[in-house]
């Protein structure tokens, strides 16, 4: 009973933080710091997309990764159909192609290493799994060979310097593809802060310890 409790909570916080990620991945942050425009290197969905790999991989403690795949591919159908209704196709297509990958992967990375250092499983598991997501969604999202998913984005294709500092260019995506990713890493780092204060109130189960 506990555990279904549990599991349904992971669901729904993986739920939405699918959906306002897909949604805010559509908005460039729109502000200039030390002459840099960030629009060319970030969108508002960097910022929320990495506490899924939190949810994962807190699932994955407590439960083991069977229970942790659960969580996946229950937060991949149901965020996936909502994405239809808050982004175009071809976001939610990447999304949950990409999605799916990076916490497959991330849930394999963490528990080969869940019985080494705290922080390593969590962090190791989102960074690799956050570059397999980044590559995918990216290149799904707006590569313009993939534009049999959707219609091209123009403003993503647009040549820019890269991350706006570079003489360098290429099209703002790849831009906001190192952005996010930086993002990522950094957001990371900061997720290991609530990983490590719940790691006393959400104990592995024996199945978990088991794994």
């Amino acid at each position: 009973m506990l555990k279904t409790r549990y599991t349904i909570a992971y669901v729904a916080l993986m739920t939405l933080v699918v959906v306002a990620s897909n949604f805010l991945v559509q908005f460039p942050l729109n502000a200039e710091v030390a002459g840099i425009n960030l629009a060319d290197i970030l969108t508002w969905g960097a910022f929320s997309y990495p506490v899924a790999f939190l949810i994962t991989d807190l699932t994955n403690r407590q439960f083991g990764p069977q229970a942790a795949r659960k969580v996946v591919f229950a937060g991949f159908v149901v965020g996936v159909t909502l994405s239809f209704f808050t982004s175009v196709p071809r976001i939610a297509i990447a999304s949950g192609s990409a999605y799916l990958a990076g916490q497959l992967l991330d849930i394999a990375v963490f528990n080969r290493l869940r019985r080494q250092a705290w922080w390593r499983a969590p962090l190791v598991g989102s960074l690799i799994g956050s570059a397999l997501d980044t590559v995918m969604f990216f290149s799904l999202s707006f590569a313009a060979f993939f534009v049999f998913l959707g219609p091209n984005e123009p403003f993503a294709l647009e040549a820019a310097p890269i991350l706006g500092v570079f003489a360098t260019e290429a099209p703002r995506w790849i831009s906001w593809a190192i952005g996010d990713f930086a993002v990522k890493m950094i957001v990371g780092l900061v997720m290991l802060l609530p990983y490590g204060a719940l790691m006393n109130v959400l104990r592995p189960m024996q199945a978990a310890r088991a794994s």
